[in-house]
This record gives structure tokens, sequence and C-alpha cells, in this order.
């Protein structure tokens, strides 16, 4: 899960990249790299969308997960005071 979450950073600092590229001087990385409407540029595209959604599933996953490991900590920590008292 680790390289994928590290495939998918980097396709998505890709992706905003190009669009710092198109905003700021109208210039579109993909297409001048690939063409307009090729195959490649719309994969690109593609895997570049794939990559921010798994990042948000991940981003909310992690959240979750922390949210679990501190629940449990205080229930612990709860449960420990109850045994010293």
């Amino acid at each position: 899960m680790m390289i994928v979450t590290l495939i998918a950073s980097i396709l998505a600092i890709i992706g905003c990249l190009n669009w710092l590229l198109v905003g700021l001087f109208s210039f579109n990385l993909v297409t001048a790299l690939f063409g307009a409407a090729s195959m490649l540029s719309t994969a690109v595209y593609i895997l570049v969308g794939i990559a921010g959604i798994w990042l948000a599933f991940y981003l909310i996953y992690s959240a979750l997960r922390s949210d679990d490991r501190s629940t449990a900590r205080r229930q612990n920590t709860s449960a420990t005071r109850r045994a010293k008292v």
C-alpha cells in the first residue's frame, strides 16, 4: 500500500505542476509532450485522476485509523487510571 501511495503522490504532484503551468502561462505540459488528443495524454490524465481518488480515500482511511488509535489510547489510559485507584 505504501508503494501505491508513493506512486499516487508523484502522479498528483505532476498533475498539480501541470495545472500550475496552465494557470500561470497557459502552457499544458502534457499536451506539449504527448499531443492534444493522443491516447498517451489521455492515459496521463486518467492516471493522475485515479491517483487523486486514491489519495483522497487514503487520507480518509488514515484519519479514521488515527481516530481509532486515539480512542483506544484513551480507553487504555482510563482503564489504567481506574486500576491504579
